[in-house]
């Protein structure tokens, strides 16, 4: 019932911006936290950012200065703005975040959802 739906990858090169959006659908009561991850090949998934509903952000050392997140609570939605971008930064983006809906029985249920990711190559 709930989906995430990210758009804004692509290719750019060494020094260049994008901006990854990602919306969320579906029966949702709220949003918590919502941030950013990625994944390049043959590495672990890591947390490149992340902001909480009261605003506050928090960023991977590698990406400060560089990106920043924001979000639209309003429309569900969550931004990553990303700016000097470097090689290093090639890798397949998956946004998250903590939603709660509302179950049968009333009682609230929260859940971590993920995008299907979308993939940011920077070339040198």
């Amino acid at each position: 019932q709930v989906q995430l739906v990210e758009s804004g990858g692509g290719l750019v090169q060494a020094g260049g911006s994008l901006r990854l959006s990602c919306a969320a659908s579906g029966s949702i009561s709220g949003i918590s936290a919502m941030g950013w991850h990625r994944q390049a090949p043959g590495k672990q998934r890591e947390l490149v950012a992340a902001i909480i509903s009261g605003g506050s952000t928090n960023y991977a050392d590698s990406v400060k200065g560089r990106f920043t997140i924001s979000r639209d609570n309003a429309k569900n939605t969550v931004y990553l703005q990303m700016n000097s971008l470097k090689p290093e930064d090639t890798a397949a983006y998956y946004c998250s975040s903590a939603i709660s809906t509302r179950l049968s029985d009333g009682t609230y249920d929260t859940k971590d959802y993920w995008g299907q990711g979308t993939q940011v190559t920077v070339s040198s």
